[in-house]
């Protein structure tokens, strides 16, 4: 099987989807905007061919693609694990006559104001919300909304260039700051434990999920640079606390007719016990959170995913057995890495619970913590125990300190 894999080097978990894909026995293609020489090593190792287009021109892309395969290679899947190429993938298949997602339905996943539309109307628990193109219309949205609102890119990933407005000087105030983005959706904030359900699904079927959990939520880790963001992972995705969540994501899967891929969704759960739908992207999770679910289960689901995509199966058998978090750490002063405290430490106390270390080494320039939830590295524990994993969790987000300089 042939399969055309867009960005296939960037993000930094795509290199693991190339080689999962031609370990499956498929013939990977790549398309990306750099050079093939600049790829991950990984990526070109793993690679049967390789197309040079800008990515951002959707309607030239496709054209690059159709001449260097015409006659060539006939592509069987078009696969894109990034948000930004949702939309260019769909685009290729129909160009080609591939199977899969098109760009009626992957609008739906990229447009957040067309995606809550289709999950309301399916009866689904959607914040209110309204779409603008102006500053007029935000003003607008929000006091049709009401304070606190949210303001987002209509089309935006994660929390980048979100804001969260209680008063009319923080709304003008988002309002400059989001002169670069050209329509936003303006939404009700709710106040709420903040949640994911991700998936793998073939033929419409869920074949794998999980559910995740923010600590804190996203908007507040962005806004505040001492804290040390988590990402968690739950061994249990039955109980009174969850269990209305997954059955939302069944019923947002289904309302926006999700085939094959991977999924990730957000959600909240308010104190009365409400569940509400945040958003969903046909897509994983990003920052290492495909990492946290294979150290859940001991499995491999960047094989399980080429699987689900090339056959329609997913072998595996998760054995959710661990909770396990990512703790997010940020330098303390500017510069470069001079120092790093804590890491004997943490291995004295918490020894194999440990699974992965990835900061950045001495001598390295921090990371601009406003723009990658990465920041300056991380650092991956597990446990079967939901309250001592939040205590190790904890301990390495207070105890281990980097310093800057």
């Amino acid at each position: 099987m042939n399969v055309l894999f867009i960005a296939p080097g960037y993000p930094d978990e795509m290199p693991l989807f190339v080689r999962g894909l031609a370990r499956q026995g498929a013939r990977v293609f790549g398309l990306s905007d750099v050079a093939e020489s600049q790829l991950p090593d990984m990526t070109r190792h793993h690679l049967s061919g390789y197309v040079q287009a800008d990515i951002r021109d959707e309607a030239g892309a496709v054209a690059t693609v159709q001449r260097a395969s015409a006659g060539r290679v006939t592509f069987d899947r078009v696969v894109c694990l990034w948000e930004p190429g949702v939309l260019l993938a769909a685009r290729l298949r129909e160009a080609l006559g591939v199977p899969g997602m098109g760009v009626e339905q992957a609008r739906l996943f990229r447009d957040k104001d067309l995606m809550k539309q289709a999950v309301a109307a399916a009866g689904v628990r959607v914040p209110y919300h309204r779409r603008a193109a102006t500053a007029d219309e935000v003003r607008e949205g929000v006091e049709a909304v009401g304070y606190p609102a949210i303001i987002k890119p209509i089309d935006g990933a994660g929390s980048m260039d979100t804001f969260r407005v209680d008063t009319p000087a923080e709304l003008e105030a988002a309002i400059k700051r989001l002169g670069h983005v050209a329509t936003v959706n303006v939404e009700e904030f709710i106040d709420a434990e903040e949640f994911t359900y991700d998936t793998v699904c073939a033929g419409g079927k869920i074949l794998y999920e999980h559910v995740g959990y923010y600590r804190p939520r996203p908007l507040v880790a962005r806004t505040l640079e001492w804290i040390s963001p988590q990402t968690l992972s739950l061994r249990d995705i039955d109980t009174d606390r969850v269990k209305d969540g997954v059955q939302q994501g069944h019923d947002v899967l289904e309302a926006l007719k999700f085939d094959t891929g991977f999924t990730h969704m957000e959600w909240y759960r308010k104190a009365d016990g409400e569940v509400v739908f945040g958003e969903i992207a046909a897509r994983p999770a990003g920052a290492r959170t495909v990492d946290l679910m294979n150290y859940n289960s001991d499995i491999d689901l960047f094989a399980g995913y080429a699987e689900a995509e090339l056959n329609g199966t997913f072998s595996q058998v998760p054995s959710r057995a661990y909770y396990v978090a990512n703790i997010f750490k940020r330098a303390e002063g500017q510069g470069r890495i001079v120092r790093i405290d804590g890491l004997e430490s943490m291995y004295e106390r918490f020894g194999p619970a440990v699974v992965n270390v990835d900061l950045l080494p001495l001598g390295a320039s921090r990371r601009d913590w406003v723009l990658t939830l990465l920041s300056d590295g991380y650092v991956t524990v597990r446990h079967p125990d939901k309250q001592t994993l939040w205590d190790m969790a904890d301990w390495v987000g207070t105890d281990l300190r980097l310093y800057a300089a």
